[in-house]
């Protein structure tokens, strides 16, 4: 990715139990300067996933990216789209 440039990416995330009760699809949306759309998603008391697109500076995707793998979340086949 070049830096400072908007890229758009579509990613599978998956969420492990210990997280079911936190908000971390909001936390992203509110702590980092991206635009976020839940293509996919399924969630139970043991486990969760989402298939996301996430928009916003390369930079950005990356803090967010990091966050959430940081937290416990599992992420699969991330792409560049758009």
């Amino acid at each position: 990715m070049l830096e400072g440039v908007r890229v758009k990416i579509k990613a599978e995330f998956i969420f492990p139990k210990e997280l079911k009760d936190e908000p971390l699809i909001c936390d992203i949306c509110k702590q980092f300067n991206i635009r976020l759309n839940i293509v996919e998603a399924s969630f139970s008391t043991d486990t969760g996933w989402a298939i996301l697109v996430l928009e916003a500076k390369d930079a950005e995707i990356i803090k967010t990216l990091k966050y959430l793998a940081d937290k416990g979340v599992e992420i699969k086949e991330t792409k560049q789209i758009g």
